[in-house]
């Protein structure tokens, strides 16, 4: 079963366009009305909805990095550099992450794009 993907706000709508166009399930922090939410708010929400996360937000990756130390449990993170990667390469790694990952894999890693 595919896994689900989560878009933080700052993540360009051309990335969640490209995914769709290949049928890879997003939900957006805008169109879940948490355009406003903090990092550990976006985490927790993605957790809730039980899909991997998408940044390219140092900060929420630092908040996950700090909850895998802790042993926190939270849905996995997807992190790639917003100038060091481009947006086909995000597209095509989140794609393999939705199309070939599995259950363990969508629970406390920390994925860096590209692969």
């Amino acid at each position: 079963m595919p896994l689900t993907l989560y878009m933080d706000q700052h993540v360009p709508r051309a990335i969640t366009v490209g995914l769709r166009m290949r049928g890879v399930d997003v939900l957006t922090a805008q169109e879940d009305g948490r355009s406003e939410a903090t990092d550990p708010e976006l985490l927790d929400r993605a957790t809730a909805l039980q899909r991997v996360l998408f940044t390219q937000d140092d900060d929420l990756l630092t908040e996950a990095v700090k909850r895998q130390q802790a042993g926190v449990p939270f849905r996995s993170v997807a992190y790639a550099h917003q100038l060091r990667v481009s947006i086909g390469e995000c597209i095509q790694g989140l794609e393999y992450i939705a199309q070939a990952g599995t259950e363990t894999d969508a629970v406390q890693h920390v994925f860096f794009l590209p692969f």
